[in-house]
């Protein structure tokens, strides 16, 4: 509990003034409401009457009869001067200023508190998102975008409502009742040996309440992000669910969902909302004891501790409850909050193995070769790759094609390390891509996949993506080189035409035309093509295909192909099978073998007429 309380609020170094700010203010507030509720001492001793006035004033003492006896001495003589009267009007008068300061520090104790509390949810945020940019490809394979999407946006935002809303009472309710329980025990050490017998006690009971807290709020936390994953797969795939009439299901299967997530958040809000009632209650019981044992002390007239005294005792003891109270609120407020904590903190300290070692050798150009040497990879335990060998000179074209499940997107995969290999190596001039600074690797190299990857803003934007100084001119040309000028000029407002989430007002032939302008605007030495025309119709394909083409000149290329016929003049063909190189050689070389290659090629063929 502890270590992941101090993990959120480890983010408040940065805001140590603010927090320094704050407990001042808080200070002064519970220093002048310590004044405000001794007022009620002298009150009393004008309203009843006064016993007798000293003669002279007493000796400087600080104990409690020495203060009684100097109220005594200066209100009697003020009283005898001016009347009870006028005595009373100056009482009431401090007791005023003295609130008005309790009020104005108690608001600016709060109002730092906002900066505080948003600056580390925004600090959150940040960190979590930039984590996430930095998390390897394999890593959103294993986890569920909606899940993510909840924990980047739902267990931030309980963090602050839970966490942060109760840093506080954190902050505060300690201060105020440290303070107090040392006027309490200045007052009567008798009556404040029973409070702190009392007040653990009902602090115990408290706590058993909100043990199972935390972990019931983790699963709730669960529970909205598998409800948020619903709803993202449902958005992204309405056409087929449309298609399928299968709302009904789907409809039936959220709300099994959404029915477990209330019953959980119905067990956490009944602790939740026992907690101030019990501890109210708990509170009254405190009192009541402190009450009964204070009644003994003047009945008795031990002379422990006199009937004004004893009043103001008990208002600033019940001034005690409140912070308790929020404290103790608090804490099942954090518990709540921990459990979204442990989320956002599993994606934080998730392991990157994918990054540049120290050390890590600079590149900036390609000068001979991309080589793999013997590589093999799997996904777990299941291989997908089994020591796959082959050289790409300077310039040269390698097709890897092959039934689908064969490998060959996580052979072009491994280039760029969205993952890294398992044997053997990949290496760029004789270097192991793992031994070279991972921006700079990937600067070497431009994608195009089959399914484009574009953002909801304008065409000149998508198109310029990670080139943020390039001007307007090199963006045309680049979309002229991609076969894509003509078109984005009979759209609304041309290059400032906003293409909508993921390019949906744009045809599959367009968005891919913007994806290859997108890498001919990057120029660069290294391309990897990933079955950037297998969906595309006949005219679009020529279009992209001319593109490609375009695109490809005088740069060395990682073309991935189910349509045999675009990698025909390719310099060399991988035909892949279950991982495994079984044929390699150019077209002709293939065909004449007679193998996996030529069949595939001959059922193409046979197909298209």
């Amino acid at each position: 509990m502890m270590k992941d309380f101090l993990h959120v609020f480890s983010y408040l170094g940065n805001y140590r003034r603010l927090i320094i700010l704050h407990v001042a203010y808080t200070l002064a507030f519970v220093i002048f409401s310590v004044f405000t509720f001794a007022m009620v001492i002298p009150f009393l001793k004008i309203t009843f009457g006064m016993q007798g006035i000293p003669a002279e004033a007493p000796a400087p003492a600080f104990t409690m009869a020495a203060i009684e006896q100097s109220i005594g001495y200066y209100l009697g003589g003020y009283i005898l001067q001016h009347g009870r009267i006028s005595a009373l009007v100056l009482i009431l008068g401090l007791l005023l200023v003295t609130s008005f300061f309790r009020t104005l520090f108690t608001y600016l104790a709060m109002r730092v508190l906002a900066p505080i509390r948003n600056g580390v949810v925004r600090d959150i945020r940040n960190k979590l998102f930039n984590k996430i940019l930095q998390l390897p490809l394999g890593y959103f394979s294993e986890e569920r975008k909606g899940d993510l999407i909840t924990r980047m946006s739902g267990d931030v935002q309980e963090i602050e409502t839970s966490v942060l809303s109760a840093l506080d009472a954190i902050l505060r309710s300690p201060i105020q009742m440290i303070i107090y329980l040392a006027v309490m025990l200045f007052m009567s050490w008798q009556l404040t040996i029973v409070a702190l017998v009392l007040l653990p006690v009902a602090g115990y009971f408290i706590g058993l309440l909100g043990r199972s807290l935390r972990k019931t709020s983790f699963e709730a936390q669960t529970r909205l992000g598998t409800l948020m994953s619903v709803i993202e797969e449902t958005l992204g795939g309405m056409r087929v669910i449309k298609a399928f009439v299968a709302e009904e299901r789907i409809s039936s299967f959220f709300s099994d969902q959404n029915e477990s997530y209330t019953r959980i958040m119905n067990r956490i809000y009944r602790r939740r909302y026992l907690a101030a009632p019990l501890t109210e209650f708990l509170g009254m019981v405190a009192i009541a004891g402190i009450i009964g044992f204070g009644g003994v002390l003047i009945i008795g007239q031990s002379g422990a501790i006199t009937a004004e005294t004893f009043i103001a005792y008990i208002v600033i003891f019940s001034q005690i409850i409140p912070p308790a109270k929020t404290f103790t609120t608090a804490q099942y407020s954090i518990r709540k909050g921990m459990a979204s904590s442990d989320r956002v903190r599993e994606v934080l300290e998730a392991v990157n193995p994918i990054k540049s070692t120290s050390g890590a050798t600079s590149i900036n150009g390609f000068n001979d070769s991309v080589e793999y040497r013997n590589v093999s990879f799997r996904y777990g335990e299941e291989p997908v790759i089994r020591g796959v060998s082959f050289t790409i000179k300077r310039g040269q074209t390698v097709a890897l094609v092959g039934p689908s499940g064969s490998g060959k997107t996580t052979i072009a995969d491994l280039l760029p390390r969205f993952y890294d290999v398992q044997e053997g190596a990949v290496l760029i001039d004789g270097i192991p891509v793992k031994e070279l600074q991972i921006d700079q690797l990937r600067g070497l190299m431009g994608n195009v996949s089959q399914e484009p990857i574009l953002f909801n803003d304008t065409i000149a934007s998508n198109i310029a993506f990670g080139m943020q100084d390039a001007t307007m001119e090199q963006i045309m040309e680049a979309a002229k080189v991609a076969n894509a000028h003509d078109f984005i000029m009979q759209t609304e407002e041309a290059y400032n035409t906003n293409i909508g989430d993921r390019g949906v007002k744009l045809s599959g032939g367009q968005r891919q035309r913007l994806s290859i302008a997108r890498a001919v605007l990057k120029n660069p030495p290294i391309l990897i093509l990933d079955e950037a025309t297998s969906s595309l119709d006949t005219e679009s394909e020529r279009l992209v295909q001319d593109a490609l083409d375009n695109l490809m000149k005088e740069r060395t290329s990682l073309v991935i192909a189910h349509r045999l016929s675009t990698v025909r003049n390719a310099d060399l063909i991988l035909v892949l099978q279950d991982g495994i190189v079984v044929e390699q050689g150019t077209h002709s070389e293939l065909i004449g073998q007679d193998g996996l290659y030529a069949r595939l090629y001959n059922m193409q063929t046979f197909r298209e007429i």
